[in-house]
């Protein structure tokens, strides 16, 4: 099957859910394809929960969500891309599945017969665990108390639907194991013999028989699967049509399940159906279990999400099957690889699904569909060169522009600040023992499976079989929470790289470090194991079993690193929470120009068509917020003395808990920057602004997991945070905190905007694919989900668009505060891409030198092809300068450039150059430039 590489200009990505359909972004294709858009990035729309509002939580990946609209809404979505010669890059799914919605026939399957189950294989469950009660069984930690409190408080039901028996617990529905149903059938039986002339009873107990003889997961094999889901479903068959046949017989096996269901207040009427709970393939549990029992391998902490196989062939054709048959109809474009540390071997699963469209087993350049990969890479990381993909979503490039954007010269300062308002923090600290509260408890049952499985592999060697369970397991614990990466990728078929080797040797000399307690021997083993330098004579099976834990200790890492420093960290180091980003790192203070063209030429000889984004359905702030935000960085002295005054006056609205002042000190601290990032540009306040900052700070609150978390929820507090907020922002009360804050936000709010401008070129001009998020295609100061998810008002972007027509510079600058002069410049830069593509995609990239006096307050570079070229000229850390820093506020400043005449894109204005342009000339009316260069 072929599909021949579709490369975006330009990608915006879409929301789909049961509020935003098909139909609906039909409808906005005109004004996707007018603002410059080459490609729908769409977010997954496969059958999912009715109530999904990501897509993530897939229960069939071969059917459309009937939520997001039918066959024909989407036939008619694939239309009016076509019409406007537009494609679509799919956010696709292949390392989980939602498992809460009884759609998922797999799961289904798993739940009612256990290992043997046809799917039993295609997701990652240990049926052979640590805790011996769970062997065979499957943990499901759904009980919104302990089993015994459900069982007898009668919150169990049973229900009979075409003859299979269910469990019902409120909203979930379970299968019953058909090996059970003789416990219910011979109950009925023998209520029909002592009340019923007829035979039924003899029936009922010969379908009893017939069930009780199913092949027991004993009998696991292929063949005893085959015939136990045939007779299991004949069975169900027969049960069916003798209920269905005669109602004496329904009307007692309905008696038989109300009886089994107890009477509260008699807890030996729950006897029978314990005895039953206790016959199926899983084993019901109190949601807190999940942390140190649950036995199936999950999206990072979230139970409704379970792990699946697609290194298995099975799995992985049935899994693609339909999204493979979208791109051969040319329905769909290219795709995005969802969290792709999770999968078993990256590599390999990439591989196969460019071979499935011609590429080469044996060229890892060859890369027929355009393809990209969901990956948080380090500060120094780069994607592994022999991935046949075209880049990543962009978290990299979003990190390294807002490190651009900090004044990195005034670290110091606000640090220093951050240390009296707060506490002195290191953020190496707070990371490593936020990662070691994330594996001792959210998962915990992940690193003890490790420990276990390195214990069983140290009995192998006497070298090594003295070391306890308890201390093999600590240093497993430890070297996670010291990598400095998500992941490495370890391969099952070669050795490990230099790259790989060096993280993980670094990490264990970390670990070790960090535990002198820790015999030295035992990360020597542990560096043996994960390092696979094992004897070339090793026996195949023993191998293998290295070669495992090797690979599940990879997948470990990556939800560790993830919760620990996106969902913890990201809430507690709060110095300057405009790094505090998914992809970036909250201890690296700035981006020196040198280093954002070093990256940016990088990135053009590894992957010249990768994502760049700036804002993300996973954003924790938006792009413009965030740039707002790095503005802080030039106002360390108006920062510092801010907080004392707000502090100050602010102190009254303080709540006691337990002996402490609600909110915390870092929790203030936080507050203050969420509200210069988001603080509205109209008339304060708007009708949402205090409910939406409210329910950020309880958010921040349970990720922080200080004084409240989602495990531990502390209403008091939570509620103290709500009451602070609602009292600084009410004009009656907090009016003088209101009146001092909104002056340092509007100073804030000039330089962000400048900032986002900047920003906004930068992303369409640098190396790779600019990616615009759902809304921002003009001024969005959203906060994390589900704030960034609210809907898009796109008849008010339409009218925007519209009025661009003919437009001036000067009228453009004088409405900043509208949001047009950003959508003007990103429509203005697409239509140059599409315009003149020599100069993007593959072409050169060369930084352009600066003189004078604000040298350092200037990025430009050129990008030339094929006889054309584009100059552009951008402002960083402006604060300095007098807002909107045009004209002669650049003094000397000039920018060396080719000889010749070129044209700005934005003005239109003509510029002359014997080798180099003044900045003042060149920005004399707008704060961005892009130069085209003139033909002959």
């Amino acid at each position: 099957m072929t599909a021949p590489t579709s490369i975006p200009t330009a990608t915006y990505r879409l929301q789909f859910h049961r509020d935003f359909t098909f139909g609906q972004a039909t409808a906005i294709l005109g004004y996707l394809r007018a603002l410059g858009i080459s490609h729908v990035y769409a977010s997954p729309y496969f059958l999912a929960s009715e109530a999904s509002t990501h897509g993530y939580d897939v229960a069939d990946h071969n059917c459309l969500n009937p939520a997001v609209g039918d066959a024909c809404d989407f036939a008619a979505f694939i239309r009016g891309l076509h019409e406007r010669g537009m494609g679509q890059v799919l956010d696709f799914v292949p390392n989980h599945m939602g498992i809460s919605e009884p759609a998922n026939g797999w799961w289904m399957d798993v739940l009612e017969n256990g290992p043997c189950s046809e799917h039993a294989s295609y997701f990652d469950i240990d049926w052979h665990p640590l805790k011996q009660e769970l062997e065979n069984k499957v943990l499901l930690p759904i009980l919104g108390d302990r089993y015994g409190r459900v069982l007898e408080a009668g919150e169990f039901k049973l229900a009979l639907e075409d003859g299979a028996f269910f469990l019902r617990y409120h909203a979930a529905k379970l299968p019953l194991n058909p090996r059970s149903y003789p416990l219910l059938l011979h109950r009925t039986a023998q209520r029909l013999a002592a009340h019923e002339t007829r035979d039924f009873h003899q029936e009922l107990l010969s379908i009893s028989a017939a069930l009780a003889d199913l092949p027991h997961h004993s009998e696991a094999h292929p063949e005893a699967i085959k015939l136990r889901a045939r007779e299991k479903e004949e069975g169900k068959r027969r049960l069916a049509r003798l209920a269905h046949a005669a109602p004496e017989v329904a009307a007692g096996l309905e008696a038989t399940m109300r009886e089994l269901e107890g009477r509260a207040g008699e807890a030996a009427s729950f006897d029978a159906l314990h005895a039953l709970l206790c016959a199926q393939s899983y084993r019901l549990a109190f949601w807190r279990v999940a942390a140190e029992e649950i036995n199936y391998r999950r999206f990072f902490d979230i139970t409704s999400l379970a792990a699946i196989r697609p290194e298995m062939p099975e799995v992985f054709a049935a899994t693609h099957e339909l999204v493979f048959k979208m791109i051969a109809r040319g329905e769909v474009n290219g795709l995005r690889i969802d969290h792709i540390d999770g999968l078993w071997n990256p590599r390999e699963y990439l591989e196969n699904v460019q071979r499935h469209f011609g590429g080469a087993a044996d060229d890892p350049t060859s890369r027929p569909l355009y393809l990209l990969v969901e990956k948080i890479l380090g500060a120094d990381e780069w994607l592994p060169e022999d991935w046949p993909v075209h880049g990543t979503t962009g978290y990299e490039f979003g990190a390294d522009v807002t490190g651009l954007l900090v004044e990195a010269a005034n670290e110091l300062a606000i640090t220093e600040t951050y240390a009296r308002f707060v506490a002195p923090l290191r953020v190496e600290d707070v990371v490593y023992e936020k990662k070691l509260l994330v594996t001792r408890m959210a998962l915990a049952s992940e690193i003890a499976a490790l420990g276990h499985l390195l214990d069983q592999l140290s009995e192998r060697d006497r070298n090594y079989r003295d070391f306890p369970l308890s201390l093999l397991t600590a240093a497993v614990r430890e070297t996670i929470a010291c990598f400095p990466i998500y992941r490495t990728y370890v391969a099952p078929d070669g050795p490990v790289g230099d790259e790989d080797r060096l993280i993980i040797l670094r990490a264990l000399l970390q670990a070790r470090r960090r535990n002198p307690s820790i015999e030295q021997p035992v990360f020597d083993y542990l560096a043996k194991v994960l390092l696979l330098d094992l004897a070339d004579d090793l026996p195949r099976e023993e191998r293998d079993a290295y070669v495992r834990f090797a690979l599940k200790f990879q997948q470990v890492s990556g939800p560790v690193m993830a919760k620990g420093l996106e969902d913890t960290t990201f809430y507690i180091y709060n110095r300057l929470v405009a790094l505090n980003e998914v992809g970036g790192e909250p201890g690296r203070f700035g981006l020196s120009v040198a280093d954002f063209h070093a990256r940016g030429a990088e990135r053009l000889r590894r992957c010249p068509h990768t994502l760049l984004a700036t804002s993300t359905h996973d954003s924790k702030r938006s792009e413009d917020a965030r740039a707002r935000l790095a503005a802080i960085s030039e106002q360390p002295d108006e920062w510092r003395k801010g907080l004392a005054e707000w502090s100050a006056a602010n102190a009254r609205f303080k709540t006691g808990v337990d002996g402490q002042m609600a909110p915390s000190a870092n929790e203030e601290y936080l507050l203050y920057q969420v509200l210069a990032g988001a603080w509205p540009l109209e008339d304060f306040p708007s009708a949402d602004f205090v409910p939406r900052i409210q329910e950020f700070m309880v958010k921040a609150l349970k990720e922080g997991k200080e004084n409240s978390s989602w495990v531990e929820p502390n209403e008091a507090w939570e509620n103290a945070a709500r009451a602070f907020v609602a009292a600084i922002l009410d004009s009656a009360r907090g009016g003088l905190f209101l009146r001092a804050f909104a002056l340092f936000a509007a100073r804030i709010a000039e330089i962000g905007a400048l900032n986002s401008l900047a920003q906004t070129v930068l992303k369409c001009t640098v190396p790779g694919v600019p990616d615009i998020y759902q809304g921002c295609d003009v001024w969005d100061f959203s906060l994390v989900d589900p704030d960034n998810r609210r809907p898009v008002d796109y008849a008010h972007r339409q009218r925007l668009l519209a009025s661009l027509d003919g437009v001036r510079p000067a009228e453009l600058l004088a409405d900043w505060r509208s949001g047009r002069i950003k959508l003007f410049v990103l429509q203005s830069l697409l239509r140059l891409r599409a315009e003149v593509p020599a100069c993007f995609g593959e072409s050169s990239y060369r930084p352009l030198e600066i003189s004078g006096a604000h040298a350092d307050r200037i990025v430009a570079f050129e990008r030339a092809g094929s006889g054309n070229a584009i100059a552009v000229i951008v402002p960083r850390t402006v604060g300095a300068l007098a807002f909107p820093a045009i004209g002669e506020v650049w003094q000397d400043t000039a920018v060396a450039l080719a000889a010749g005449r070129w044209r700005d894109v934005f003005t239109d204005r003509q510029v002359e150059s014997s080798g180099q342009v003044r900045a003042a000339e060149v920005l004399a009316d707008f704060p961005v430039a892009c130069l085209v260069r003139a033909a002959d």
